[in-house]
């Protein structure tokens, strides 16, 4: 999910060179649960809501529509995100893909709870691959509700450098043929524009290539719309929410490993192993998207 140029960054030198001096700092947030978020979330995939009343608690990471920047439109840039940001690294040319992350739940998150969020940058490494040098950025929120530790979170984003005159990335729409995900737990959601744009309303996410189909693919390259990185981690988490809903989710691990494009059916599917699950989530015909593994627990304390 590209960002835009961080003005005053020099446009020369490795991106180690640019993140040498950088020293993000330690962000904190408070904001109350409103059920209404959980109550739109499951209407926009077609599900049962969870429980609604004050004290009930949020599937896992449902949390993100509770925790959302709203910065100001001055502040955006030409791509629909953020231009400057606490966690945004002093890379020219600036572009960002969400990984993936890490969730390891200690406690519920409930409706009407006053979710207060530490979040920090616990790690940057930096790498040179097939395609260029690339910053590995580890985001970290420790979350508590009502004063009481809940969850760590934590976020992995990747950095490339790409200035106004480096040739532009494409990305063919994949062959399809490929069989759907296996496992005994299935749920599928048929996405398409309209989808999309509330999936970024909801989650206050202004970049363009999820909703702007001439910016996706004339300016980004891509073969159309993208579909969300956390909609397909939520579409993941929504199978032990439908069949082990009697065992919450204690830690759950994804990664995404390559987009995936509207229209299309995303196919979330997987199997009970041990104390767990493995996920994998797909548009059909194509390769999975994402992959996650899901430990479950016994009731939070």
């Amino acid at each position: 999910m590209p960002d835009t140029p961080t003005t005053g960054t020099p446009t020369t030198g490795t991106l180690s060179d640019h993140l040498a001096h950088w020293a993000p700092p330690v962000v904190e947030t408070s904001r109350r649960v409103d059920p209404w978020s959980s109550a739109a979330f499951a209407a926009l995939i077609d599900a049962a809501p969870p429980a609604l009343d004050a004290g009930t608690p949020l599937p896992p990471m449902w949390h993100w529509f509770t925790l959302l920047d709203h910065p100001a439109t001055a502040d955006i840039g030409e791509d629909g995100h953020p231009a400057h940001g606490p966690f945004l690294p002093p890379i020219p040319g600036r572009r960002r893909m969400f990984a993936g992350g890490r969730l390891h739940h200690t406690g519920d998150i409930t409706h009407g709870s006053l979710l207060h969020t530490r979040s920090s940058v616990t790690a940057v490494t930096t790498k040179t691959g097939r395609t260029g040098e690339m910053a590995f950025v580890t985001v970290r929120h420790e979350l508590s509700a009502d004063g009481a530790p809940v969850a760590v979170e934590e976020q992995d984003v990747v950095y490339r450098s790409e200035p106004d005159d480096t040739p532009r990335r494409t990305t063919p729409r994949p062959a399809g043929g490929e069989p759907e995900p296996a496992g005994d737990w299935r749920r599928a959601l048929t996405t398409g524009p309209v989808l999309l744009s509330r999936f970024s309303a909801l989650t206050y996410n202004g970049h363009r290539i999820h909703y702007d189909t001439p910016y996706a693919t004339g300016v980004e390259g891509y073969p159309d719309l993208v579909v969300h990185g956390p909609l397909l981690a939520l579409l993941a988490l929504e199978l032990p929410r439908l069949h082990s809903p009697a065992a919450p989710v204690a830690e759950f691990a994804y990664r995404l490993v390559r987009p995936a494009f509207s229209p299309a059916t995303v196919v979330a599917a997987g199997s009970p192993a041990g104390d767990g699950a493995e996920i994998a989530v797909a548009a059909q015909g194509a390769l999975p998207s994402l992959t996650a593994t899901v430990r479950l627990g016994g009731e939070h304390t």
